[in-house]
């Protein structure tokens, strides 16, 4: 058994996956293993990953293409760690992200979830920005339906917080780590650590770019979160969320010419919050768009 279980999905990325790798086997802290899910891959996964056998800690395992949620999963099924940590084929982490996270935990036995900041790169993995969201600590719920500020290359978590309410929803499609932050959230402390921790690659294939299918899904997953657990939030604290989250659908469609969904978003934050000077900004910049 290793105090960390490292899950790495992939899926046609042989390109980068060994930089992945390799910048978890040069960890400072090293008791961990991990488990990289081929979901199904066509390219030359197997054979890049090859030298990294040597290391007892790589373990691989290949399925046939179902999605990431899915290679979560079953990584997890298969994880004996006590922390669990996600890194994707395409992103890297810094030397020491495991050994910070994991002395947060020693010294705070209430924290559930540990998350920091990210870089972004580009394909050839040069720097694009260091400029982070605002990122919160404790019980953040009313922060996330705003926006998922919490970056799962940077994430590391109590093995028990999945053995108590599950993994990833299958059914989601787009944004599963935004719904099982959003999940965990209802029970859950999270820790906030500031500190580039992760390097996340932007690359023009990728899922998360389509802006509007993630709008979609995130207010899915939000009407899902607040029909379960609801009650977690005090009524002013749900209406601060829906209408910050709405706000930023309602400058997105704005930006992208579409005035018909931006004031339909509009209409949604002024209705969970018509006197917040939050959206009556949003209202003004849905009114007078940029030039």
């Amino acid at each position: 058994m290793a105090v960390i279980s490292v899950i790495t999905p992939t899926y046609n990325r042989a390109r980068f996956l060994p930089a992945a790798v390799a910048s978890v086997l040069s960890q400072t802290f090293g008791d961990f293993e991990l488990i990289i899910v081929d979901d199904g891959s066509e390219d030359n996964t197997p054979d890049v990953l090859k030298p990294f056998f040597a290391d007892r800690r790589v373990r691989y395992v290949y399925q046939e293409n179902q999605g990431q949620s899915h290679a979560r999963n079953l990584a997890l099924k298969q994880a004996t760690g006590d922390f669990i940590a996600f890194l994707d084929s395409d992103d890297v982490w810094a030397p020491d992200k495991l050994e910070k996270q994991l002395a947060v935990f020693r010294a705070n036995s209430e924290v559930d979830i540990v998350h920091g900041d990210e870089a972004i790169i580009n394909e050839q993995g040069s720097v694009v920005s260091l400029q982070n969201m605002r990122r919160y600590s404790g019980r953040i719920t009313r922060y996330l339906l705003a926006d998922n500020s919490v970056s799962i290359t940077t994430a590391l978590v109590r093995r028990r917080c999945f053995d108590e309410m599950g993994g990833f929803d299958t059914s989601v499609g787009v944004a599963d780590d935004y719904e099982l932050w959003l999940r965990f959230s209802a029970r859950y402390c999270y820790q906030y650590e500031p500190g580039i921790v992760a390097s996340y690659r932007v690359m023009a294939d990728q899922i998360s770019s389509d802006k509007r299918r993630r709008y979609a899904a995130n207010e899915r997953i939000i009407q899902q979160f607040l029909a379960r657990y609801g009650e977690v939030l005090s009524p002013g604290e749900r209406r601060w969320g829906l209408a910050r989250f709405y706000c930023r659908k309602a400058r997105y469609f704005a930006s992208a010419g579409e005035r018909g969904k931006a004031v339909g978003a509009i209409a949604g934050a002024l209705h969970n919050a018509p006197l917040d000077s939050v959206v009556w900004r949003a209202l003004y910049r849905v009114a007078v768009p940029r030039r």
